[in-house]
């Protein structure tokens, strides 16, 4: 019998740990072909901003609610079919013919991703018990950070030798596979709120509240953006107060406000990924417009990032099940600000030793980060809420992310405007880079004490999983 459940459990890993690979692998690759995007369909920096963004407002928007009915409903269902969501939207992404038309089939590919990260952590941690869960996590983490590695490289190739369209095409036999191993090898379902009524209302209020607040954050510093996120603040104060008053709320509000752990540790995922997101996006940038690398060669230097947080994240969260996993995250964040800093003073004659090394800082920094805090927030709830947990993780990130990209986009339409990079705008480019940077590395050392506040964390403690 114990055979069987660890051969289960293996499956269960290898199941989240592909779909988790396999996300941030198209997240990656298609930074590197943006360049090209832009030039056959006529995109501008700022547009193309839109190919990244769009994902993540959908993924951010849909991740809290799939999350709430992974828990109603079964994690593995809403699973399995953000697997078949994904999968279709890749394909049409791949055939897309304009720029708005890509824009709209990544708003299907964030849907389908917000269903498989909204469910993935909260599966490995309710199979998994927790003196292993550190360890599992550590593992989960490490795919998500080999997927960003080879994504730069694998999309420096196929967009060099196929077209920007394989980087897209090729998530669809990757999605087959594994949608392949959770059909035929996934047993079991967790459906551990079964029978509550889903809050569609909140769902809704949550909703038009990241579209407000983020769509708007991108939009700064027009008068749109200014009303957008201000009318994202109103529905935000709404949709507190709906969900203290609702009988089963799509968020318990009560999990930030009784548990600092579980409070602080987001914050600090949130303001994390929104200093470090928008790295590879603007270093992609970088080093194809103005130091003129073509994208294989410019996806080989983006990857020493992801290459060093995928060694070390499995170290990190197994040592994390044994230590104060704040102790690990702070020291990652502080990391993280020094490998900003470098960047700060980048200019058009920086050498690549000195991009690498500052790419190198942060990656070890984000890997003794990432997974000792997700080990922190999933051992500091019980299982009836690992779904909601898991997917408030996931759209800490996704908020964070969309944060980054929306803080370079505004600095893009300050400095150098809507129109394509040249080498005339160059001067202007680098200056956005460089503030974008100063903010970044300022958010990141702010982070340092959200992730020092969440208190001490007893490795492992979180209540055993079914």
């Amino acid at each position: 019998m114990a055979a069987a459940e660890d051969s289960s459990r293996r499956f269960v890993l290898v199941a989240i740990t592909l779909a988790s690979f396999l996300i941030p692998l198209m997240s990656s690759s298609i930074n590197v072909a943006l360049p090209t995007i832009g030039i056959e369909l006529r995109m501008d920096a700022v547009l193309l901003g839109w190919v990244a963004t769009s994902y993540l407002i959908a993924a951010a928007v849909f991740l809290v609610p799939m999350g709430k009915a992974a828990d109603i409903y079964g994690r593995k269902r809403i699973f399995i079919y953000g697997t078949v969501v994904y999968t279709a939207a890749s394909l049409a992404c791949g055939l897309a013919d304009s720029g708005m038309m890509l824009i709209g089939f990544r708003v299907m590919q964030g849907i389908g991703g917000a269903m498989i990260f909204g469910t993935g952590v909260a599966i490995l941690t309710s199979v998994f018990p927790p003196g292993e869960r550190g360890r599992v996590l550590g593992i989960n983490v490490a795919a998500v950070y080999v997927g960003l590695a080879l994504g730069p490289f694998l999309g420096g190739i196929l967009t060099q030798y196929l077209g920007w369209r394989s980087v897209l095409l090729a998530n669809v036999p990757a999605g087959l596979v594994v949608l392949g191993i959770t059909t035929t090898r996934l047993r079991g379902e967790w459906a551990v709120a079964r029978g509550e009524k889903f809050d569609l209302v909140g769902s809704l209020i949550y909703g038009g509240m990241l579209v407000s607040i983020m769509y708007g954050f991108t939009q700064l510093p027009d008068a749109l953006g200014i009303w957008m996120v201000l009318a994202g603040i109103a529905a935000l104060a709404a949709f507190i107060f709906w969900e203290l008053r609702a009988r089963v709320p799509v968020l318990d509000i009560g999990l930030f406000r009784s548990n600092a752990v579980f409070a602080f540790s987001n914050l600090a995922a949130l303001i994390n990924y929104g200093a470090t997101f928008a790295v590879g996006f603007l270093l992609s940038l970088y080093l194809q417009y103005v130091k003129g690398f073509d994208p294989q060669f410019a996806g080989i230097v983006l990857v020493s990032q992801p290459v060093v947080q995928a060694v070390f994240s499995p170290f990190a969260g197994g040592l994390s099940d044994r230590i104060e996993p704040r102790t690990l995250a702070s020291t990652g964040m502080g990391l993280s600000v020094v490998g900003l800093v470098i960047f700060v003073f980048l200019t058009e004659d920086s050498s690549l030793a000195y991009v690498i090394g500052g790419l190198l800082v942060l990656g070890f920094g984000f890997a003794l980060f990432s997974a000792p805090n997700t080990n922190a927030i999933m051992g500091s709830v019980e299982n009836r809420f690992y779904g909601v947990a898991s997917a408030t993780l996931a759209t800490m990130r996704q908020v964070g992310m969309t944060f980054s990209m929306g803080i370079s986009m505004m600095l893009f339409a300050l400095f150098v405007g809507r129109v394509e990079i040249t080498p005339e705008v160059h001067g202007a480019f680098l200056r956005s880079v460089r503030t974008a940077f100063i903010i970044f590395a300022c958010l990141s050392f702010a982070g340092v004490f959200a992730s020092l506040a969440r208190g001490k964390v007893r490795p492992g403690a979180g209540k055993e999983g079914v």
